[in-house]
């Protein structure tokens, strides 16, 4: 199980968290090889603090990739709770035994868009797209919110795999400037981001996500060890997780709206068996004609 904080100071808010669990989990769903987690656990990872943003119970928020490249379309949907779900197209990409390096996901992607869905209960969901820049995920959701939302922000993300298959670690951040930020703030954030570790390397040194915020609002220009650039506040600690909402309701409420005659057609051809899978968490649901006997079409 993972965990994410959500943080405040007098320029800037930050999410931080630590994924690892969520990422291992969503890896054994999914059969994914190094290269296909390292980009769906980042999509995973950012879907997840973008949610914490989310206001009512039944809100959504989706980031869609669509890449030219081998991995194909990655999808994360995550809800206020932290509860988050995914798939990536091709979970067995291989970028090939020559490629330098398997977790740097921009290959893997290609070019294409990224798409951030908010649906929030209104008559047209809230929806924002891009130019995918880099495909490596974060660089992608900084030029999204700089462009689409007008929030200049600073974004990391990673997904470090062991030898032995297993997620070592992943996580990430997302500190974004608040309106009339000074300049003195920004200027000293700037150098900090140029000379910070990738996230990964920091969990394998031993920072966890508090260590982390720490960090990042750290003055480099201080003699002074620990002195803070600004004060800041935790406002808010939670759980994130993995999670599918599926269930065998909701995918006959959906072939019920095949209607009756197709419905009766595909049992005919499938040997009277319906078989659907779910795509975030690989579930099997089977219905047969008895399961539509006393349904009004």
């Amino acid at each position: 199980m993972g965990k994410l904080i959500k943080g405040i100071s007098k320029n800037a808010r930050f999410f931080i968290c630590d994924t690892t669990d969520l990422v291992q989990e969503a890896m054994d769903i999914h059969s994914c090889s190094p290269t296909g987690i390292a980009v769906l656990g980042k999509v995973l990872t950012a879907a997840g603090m973008m949610g914490k943003d989310l206001k009512s119970d039944s809100d959504l928020l989706t980031i869609r990739v669509n890449g030219d490249g081998p991995a194909g379309v990655v999808i994360a949907t995550a809800n206020k709770y932290g509860e988050v779900k995914g798939y990536v197209g091709n979970p067995q990409v291989d970028l090939g035994e020559e490629h330098p390096n398997k977790l740097l996901t921009g290959d893997a992607v290609g070019n294409g868009t990224l798409y951030v869905i908010k649906d929030m209960g209104l008559k047209d969901p809230f929806s924002g797209m891009v130019q995918l820049q880099t495909g490596e995920i974060a660089e992608d959701l900084a030029y999204y919110f700089f462009t689409s939302e007008q929030i200049p922000s600073v974004v990391a993300l990673g997904v470090k795999v062991g030898a032995d298959y297993k997620i070592t670690c992943a996580g990430g951040f997302i500190l974004q400037l608040l309106p009339g930020a000074e300049s003195n703030f920004i200027d000293k954030l700037e150098e900090k981001i140029k000379s910070i570790r990738p996230i990964t390397e920091l969990f394998e040194g031993g920072f966890d996500i508090y260590r982390i915020a720490k960090l990042l609002y750290e003055d480099m220009e201080s003699d002074e060890p620990g002195k803070l650039t600004e004060e800041y506040e935790i406002l808010e600690e939670s759980e994130i997780t993995y999670k599918c909402s599926c269930s065998r309701e909701k995918y006959l409420k959906g072939l019920i709206t095949l209607g009756r005659k197709e419905i009766e057609s595909i049992l005919e051809e499938e040997n009277g068996e319906i078989e659907v899978e779910c795509h975030f968490c690989m579930k099997k649901y089977v219905f047969k004609e008895e399961d539509f006997e006393n349904i009004e079409f």
